[in-house]
């Protein structure tokens, strides 16, 4: 099962692109191999995520893969901070495609055992594959020249699954989706992607970036007022993402992509599982997800 991810993505090269690149994202990528997958995001000065992405170390480049329509603002912001480095700055979503593989044993020539990236051939093809869990279970994205698409997913085989059935899948796994979520905007801890979240996506060892002064206070305090949970809507085709949740007449958070009769949310701490909520007039009862349950 495959299934097509709306993407956009850069390539920076140049001597200094690996310094530079981790200078500007919240994870280690110096500490990742060659080739190796590091999940990151890029905040703004008071802490807020910008972009969520995977970044790709490689030998003669660094890949970075954004959700759809991410990718000339990141490129901008980069652009920004470049002074005397050496790198350049490309985008490349025109001419790359994505699909995730639900199972990682599905793909060919994939080493379960092996790093996070790897590169392969298929189809004819050259690929770069990332082992990403989206589902609950990991499975791999397969990032390949469009041009090539038409060979690639012959070789795959399989079904391709409508990207509402993978949205479902990630839901009910507990597994955000920043952009599609709506979630940009927010801390990183609110919405599971601090190190014991369900997307870890925060070195706190790592040097200066971007909102990192918000981090390291994040971490000593220990806590936030928002945590990610989940709500199950209970009529109705749901709510956008986005959305306000409300208790008792109060906004208390905001619902993320409505996907299989639920959605992740960004939600008080205070509210207690089972709580009786709306998004925009659809009634939904709060789950506790992981340790919060």
């Amino acid at each position: 099962m495959w299934t097509s991810i709306p993407s956009s993505s850069l390539r920076v090269t140049g001597a200094d692109r690996v310094d530079f690149v981790h200078g500007q994202m919240t994870n280690h990528l110096r500490g990742a191999p060659t080739p190796g997958l590091v999940p990151c995001a890029f905040l703004n000065v008071r802490g807020q995520i910008e972009h969520f992405a995977r970044v790709y170390r490689r030998e003669g480049d660094v890949y970075i893969h954004l959700d759809e329509g991410q990718a000339e603002a990141l490129a901008g912001r980069l652009r920004r901070y470049i002074i005397f480095d050496q790198v350049e700055v490309q985008d490349t979503t025109p001419e790359l495609r994505t699909v995730h593989l639900w199972r990682q044993g599905d793909l060919p020539g994939w080493d379960a055992a092996g790093g996070d990236a790897q590169s392969l051939t298929l189809g004819g093809a050259a690929v770069l594959g990332g082992r990403v869990n989206r589902t609950g279970t990991p499975g791999v994205d397969l990032h390949y020249l469009a041009r090539e698409e038409a060979g690639v997913l012959a070789a795959l085989g399989g079904a391709e699954v409508p990207l509402g059935d993978l949205d479902a899948a990630r839901v009910t796994a507990g597994l955000p989706d920043i952009t599609r979520d709506a979630l940009t905007g927010t801390l990183p801890q609110e919405v599971g992607l601090d190190l014991s979240g369900p997307l870890p996506a925060i070195s706190y060892r790592k040097g200066c970036y971007v909102g990192q002064e918000i981090m390291a206070r994040l971490e000593a305090r220990g806590n936030t007022r928002y945590h990610l949970a989940r709500l199950h809507g209970q009529s109705g085709p749901g709510w956008p993402a986005g959305h306000d949740v409300t208790f008792e007449g109060r906004v208390v958070g905001q619902a993320g992509l409505f996907a299989g009769g639920a959605s992740l949310a960004r939600v008080r701490k205070d509210l207690p599982a089972g709580a009786a909520l709306q998004v925009g007039g659809v009634n939904a009862t709060l789950q506790l997800l992981g340790a919060h349950a």
